[in-house]
């Protein structure tokens, strides 16, 4: 978890200076109660990966709404690939995506995967789908884009540092939300007694998972 907690520090210090401009910026967003046994958790994923089931070391949800009235579109899958989209090219990933590409896009096996900021304005993000040899989506649908995260997507055994990131959008008859799901967890063997993260890293994994909502949902409005 060393440089998730290295790159949601650079991240939050970046945009964060001020706390007051900062909250109003975010106000939108909000955490909601989730944890494994949410009827929202990603279970078939989970079980998938963390087939022993591990404690996660940090668990979350937040969410976003917004009417459909001023959304861009409201087409169930142009929104969940917009959304997807928006996360991954935005500026909040700007700093992970330069830090990622200069350290891992050199090395042997990593063609192919999602490095720039066009390439990932343009994906469609399928299953399959690499990205900054640290995330790979292993399930999509049009409501749902899910990534396996916390290592290279060339690792495919269990991960002492190894995760979900679930991005979705659903709808009703006037809003469209906008979920941000992320569950961090040792999968190996050694992680059947793992702990929550300390109080402060799990803090500013919080804030950092708001400026991704912001930076995305933000280029959906009109």
């Amino acid at each position: 978890m060393g440089l998730i907690k290295r790159l949601t520090q650079a991240s939050i210090a970046s945009v964060a200076g001020g706390s007051a401009g900062w909250a109003l910026y975010t106000r939108n967003t909000r955490f909601v109660p989730f944890d494994t046994t949410s009827p929202k958790y990603p279970t078939s994923v989970a079980s998938k990966l963390n087939p022993s089931n591990n404690p996660p070391a940090c668990v979350d949800h937040a969410i976003r709404v917004v009417p459909l009235s001023r959304l861009k579109t409201t087409d169930q899958e142009t929104l969940t690939k917009e959304f997807c989209r928006g996360v991954w090219s935005g500026w909040g990933f700007w700093y992970q995506r330069r830090f990622l590409e200069r350290k891992w896009r050199p090395l042997e096996g990593r063609a192919g995967m999602l490095w720039t900021q066009q390439e990932m304005e343009k994906s469609a993000y399928e299953q399959g789908t690499m990205i900054s040899d640290h995330f790979e989506v292993v399930e999509r649908g049009p409501e749902k884009v899910i990534v396996r995260c916390g290592d290279s997507p060339l690792i495919k055994d269990r991960r002492p540092s190894d995760g979900i990131f679930a991005i979705e959008v659903t709808k009703d008859a006037e809003n469209a939300t906008f979920h941000l799901k992320s569950s961090f967890f040792n999968s190996t063997p050694e992680g059947a007694n793992g702990g929550p993260l300390p109080w402060h890293f799990q803090l500013l994994h919080r804030e950092y998972t708001k400026l991704w909502m912001e930076t995305s949902v933000r280029g959906l409005l009109k």
